[in-house]
């Protein structure tokens, strides 16, 4: 069965003349039509060079209209394509490279030097290339691959998550529903098209819903937001330090984000002073949560319900008093064609308020990790997928982030959920970002080592934290050590780099163990 991802030429039929992508840094823009040729261009010229069914196409390129052609351009050949991240080093490229096993890599102007080991070929658009009939071409299935993403790597190589035709039919299915995504709405993109936030949360259901895609190739705060006022952009999505530097502005203000509809954040909990400064505003910002390997929009909070469960709500976050989850973590409900469970080690459900790890399934999962047989048995049993996120519930349904499985730490014989001390630092004044992380401690196992970020402005003291935490976190749970820094580091997607952090910690210990000997 062919895939239903020819979404270009449908559109095109539909809306010739509509914009579907404006290229900001290039400033051009692109009608259906236009961009349905350019696929084509592009199909042709891959056919060209010998691309058929299942191989793989790498691209290492900033946000640009071409990448989205070069995307729908493999789906008519059933190739597959591999977007790298720009901002590894060329060992790494290189590795992935192999690992994939890509037949083509393109590029843009500004990586045409990098050392890839072989000649790349260039992004750009060619007017002059004939475009392919479709007619005439392989097309895909919906079981078949359509792009290849690469996970961080944080627990070792990383992973190339395989993403289906089905998968991303039926991620831009469930984001219509979930963000009410209609043919006149559209997004700004900033964050990379290598991540999944990028590609896949709000662009490609847009593209799918026959929606417009504003592309630009890095965030510039003051530059963003004149674009979502005189593009008049309905959807956001971003991580909290996005949506912070944003706040931050002087341009920002009711009248320049009077157009926004739905604002979804994610990789982080979003602070509450920072939630109510843009609820305040009418923009009804609320927490996301998903992943490479699943949707990535998995669950939805209804608007209606942002302010008593986001902010409103008692300490624990959950409405009859039990749980410990904060607040500002509640992601809501799970979206349309996904079931969701939490459950036990021994695979049992867990009670409401009862943190355990998070599975998913339906037709959003991922179709497993690139030549890794094992990676994919070990996530994928029985349909569910094995997220290795540990999240509670409340007795209305709605369900909490505690933090990660692995990140979770036993200190004293206790365990210690990194989150719930993040959320205890976080509503400290001054605090930006905040990441805790666990490390071997001769005495108690293990002991937290928190790392913080403070505000544009604001001056953080170790004292002051000291006798903040004190009484509102038990003993066991304080940080062992706490590192202030002006800036921690980020992943490729925006999110705080814990295993940077984790490093920096083991070789600080490290050294003060030399230093005591």
């Amino acid at each position: 069965m062919r895939a239903t991802s020819d979404w270009l030429s449908t559109w095109a039929r539909f809306r010739p003349e509509a914009e579907a992508i404006y290229d900001v840094a290039r400033d051009r823009r692109w009608s259906w039509s236009e961009l349905e040729i350019e696929a084509r261009r592009q199909a042709g010229r891959l056919r060209a060079e010998g691309v058929g069914p299942g191989d793989r196409v790498a691209v290492v390129a900033h946000n640009r209209a071409e990448t989205f052609t070069l995307l729908f351009a493999v789906a008519h050949l059933g190739a597959v394509l591999v977007p790298l991240n720009w901002r590894l080093s060329p060992v790494e490229l290189r590795w992935q490279l192999e690992h994939c096993g890509a037949s083509l890599v393109f590029v843009d102007a500004e990586h045409a030097g990098l050392p890839l080991g072989r000649p790349p070929l260039r992004l750009d658009a060619d007017p002059d290339a004939p475009p392919a009939d479709p007619a005439g071409l392989p097309g895909s299935r919906l079981e078949d691959p359509w792009m290849i993403l690469y996970t961080s790597g944080s627990t070792g190589r990383p992973k190339g998550a395989m993403l289906t035709h089905g998968q991303l039919h039926w991620n831009a299915l469930n984001t219509t529903l979930a963000c009410d995504l209609r043919a006149e709405s559209s997004t700004l993109t900033f964050a990379p098209l290598f991540h999944t936030g990028g590609m896949n949360c709000l662009s490609t259901p847009l593209l799918h819903r026959g929606g417009r895609v504003v592309l630009v190739p890095r965030l510039d705060a003051g530059e963003a937001l004149r674009l979502v006022r005189d593009e008049q952009i309905t959807h956001l999505m971003g991580v909290p330090t996005i949506y912070a530097m944003l706040a931050e502005h002087p341009e920002f203000g009711p009248e320049v984000l009077a157009s926004v509809q739905d604002a979804i954040c994610g990789g982080a909990a979003l602070p509450a002073s920072l939630l109510r400064r843009y609820l305040e505003l009418g923009v009804p910002l609320r927490q996301g949560f998903g992943m490479t390997e699943v949707g990535p929009n998995c669950f939805s909070m209804p608007h209606a319900r942002i302010a008593d469960k986001m902010i409103d709500a008692p300490a624990e976050g959950t409405v009859d008093g039990t749980g410990g989850a904060r607040p500002e973590t509640c992601v809501g409900r799970p979206i349309h064609h996904l079931e969701a469970r939490i459950v036990r080690p021994d695979g049992t459900e867990c009670a409401p308020g009862e943190p355990g790890e998070l599975l998913l399934r339906g037709p959003v999962v991922c179709g497993g990790y690139w030549e890794d047989p094992e990676a994919t048995a070990r996530s994928i049993v029985d349909g569910w997928f094995h997220t290795g996120d540990l999240l509670s519930r409340d007795a209305e349904g709605f369900f909490y982030v505690r933090g990660r499985l692995k990140e979770m730490y036993i200190s004293g014989g206790e365990n210690v959920y990194p989150a719930e001390v993040e959320g205890v630092l976080a509503s400290y004044e001054g605090v930006g970002q905040v990441a805790v992380v666990g490390v071997p401690d001769a005495r108690w196992g293990e002991v937290g080592h928190a790392w913080l970020e403070p505000l544009p402005g604001a001056t953080l003291d170790e004292a002051g934290l000291r006798a903040f935490l004190d009484g509102r976190l038990a003993r066991f749970k304080l940080p062992k050590q706490l590192f202030i820094r002006p800036e921690l580091p980020r992943t490729g997607s925006g999110k705080i780099d814990k295993s940077a952090l984790k490093r920096a910690s083991l070789a600080g210990a490290a050294r003060v163990d030399q230093e005591a000997s």
